[in-house]
């Protein structure tokens, strides 16, 4: 029996998992397994509502090893330290936990197919003191504690005479828009449960500085004004055209010798593989992600295949497919008919169709354009009708998961939940 490992359970990594296990696991066609250093999944497109207090991902995460039982593969909690692609093995890292040190001791895996889907982290493009100084919104436990020290924050200026908190969010694409948005509403539901006395507006100062011209580059130029518009409307301070050169414990400096008060630095501005990309032996562009071909195949190695952020994929004719999580969602439903095909049968070739894009701003908006019809139109949507379909991305993604009846019971549990509880956590 063949053994397929996936390495990184994200978006893609657990979707694909979850369809081979369903299907090849079930059948005992394969063995399947997913390895993962952390134990649970929680969609890092909405890690920005971790950040702001929004969402408590305990209640939101899926248990891997729950999945796994439920869906015929198997997990394994590990951290990922080398490959050796001669003999076809993986050397996992020790296990360990916080109260009683190695839980589980370095072991090897062999495999027969591997699957990389490994994700991507921060690139910091060099900039002095960024990588020491920002905080950034990789996984789950930097998104609780970038809240946790927005909280602190709000919590000492209120106690302090004229002080202020000042978050500079460096980088104006969908991640930085997203999390200012969020951080604005979530100021103002803190001051209404009475957790700091500092007024929103006047002493909560949420600033982006993005270096290119506009934000949201990636959507039309209609719908970048829109969202800027309604940022400021907000009370959020827009800067473009600002490149950041130093970053500071408290001070970000751009520009020319101008410096600007930091309470919080968020770094948002770019994504590059992870560094054990470098140690594989693979080609890599220079973003440090794995250069693929249309199988999805490393250009180096036939039995190394990887998706999602951690892959450069170039189609010839629309380009490289951006690291979004519907470019990992098509990835894992093309390799999972791929690697179910019947033996002997060639692999196929993987194309990427854009549906286009939505970016929130807050709990009741959100702009984006749909891409559709025979001649790929562009469909501009903003608004609340905007921020219905944004939510939907993640019922998709739910249902991808758990089918149709569970998700719609995951979503009902949210909506109650929402009545019950307060809008941003407390503590």
């Amino acid at each position: 029996m063949q053994t397929i490992v996936i390495v990184g359970g994200g978006a893609g990594g657990l979707e694909l998992a979850t369809r081979l296990g369903d299907t090849m696991g079930r059948k005992g066609r394969a063995r399947v397994i997913l390895v993962d250093r952390s134990p649970t999944h929680f969609w890092k497109p909405l890690l920005h509502t971790v950040a702001s207090g929004k969402r408590d991902p305990q209640v939101f995460q899926i248990e891997y090893s729950a999945q796994a039982a439920e869906h015929g593969f198997t997990f394994m909690h590990a951290e990922l330290r080398s490959v050796d692609r001669a003999a076809r093995m993986l050397e996992l890292a020790p296990c360990l936990s916080d109260d009683v040190g190695e839980v589980r001791a370095a072991r090897t895996l062999g495999y027969t197919t591997l699957v990389l889907a490994l994700g991507a982290v921060t690139n910091f493009y060099g900039v002095p003191g960024a990588a020491e100084h920002v905080c950034t919104l990789d996984n789950v436990r930097e998104a609780k504690g970038f809240y946790r020290r927005f909280f602190g924050a709000c919590v000492r200026a209120s106690e302090g005479a004229g002080q202020q908190v000042n978050v500079v969010i460096v980088g104006g694409g969908a991640t930085g828009v997203e999390l200012a948005a969020e951080l604005g509403y979530s100021a103002r539901a803190l001051a209404k449960y009475k957790i700091h006395t500092l007024d929103p507006a006047r002493d909560v100062r949420i600033t982006i500085l993005e270096r290119g011209p506009r934000l949201l580059p990636h959507l039309p130029l209609e719908q970048s004004a829109r969202a800027e518009a309604y940022l400021k409307s907000r009370g959020i301070e827009i800067c473009t055209g600002t490149g950041v050169t130093q970053v500071g414990a408290d001070s970000v400096h751009v520009g020319e010798g101008k410096v600007r008060p930091a309470s919080l630095t968020l770094w948002a501005a770019g994504v590059e593989g992870p560094a054990i990309t470098g140690t594989l032996g693979l080609s890599l562009s220079r973003m440090r992600q794995i250069m693929v071909k249309a199988t999805l195949q490393s250009v180096d190695d036939p039995n190394v295949f990887a998706i999602g952020d951690c892959a450069s994929f170039v189609c010839p004719v629309k380009g490289a497919a951006p690291p979004r999580a519907q470019v990992a969602h098509q990835q894992a439903v093309f390799l999972a008919a791929a690697l179910g095909r019947k033996e002997g049968k060639p692999l196929p070739e993987f194309s990427y169709r854009d549906y286009g894009s939505l970016v929130s701003l807050g709990p009741v908006a959100a702009v984006g354009v749909l891409l559709g019809g025979s001649f790929g139109s562009k469909v501009p949507v903003s608004g609340a009708f905007a921020n219905l379909l944004y939510g939907l991305m993640y019922q998709k993604h739910l249902m991808a998961l758990h089918g149709f009846v569970r998700a719609a019971a995951v979503t009902l549990a949210d909506w109650l939940r929402k009545r019950i509880s307060p809008s941003v956590k407390l503590h």
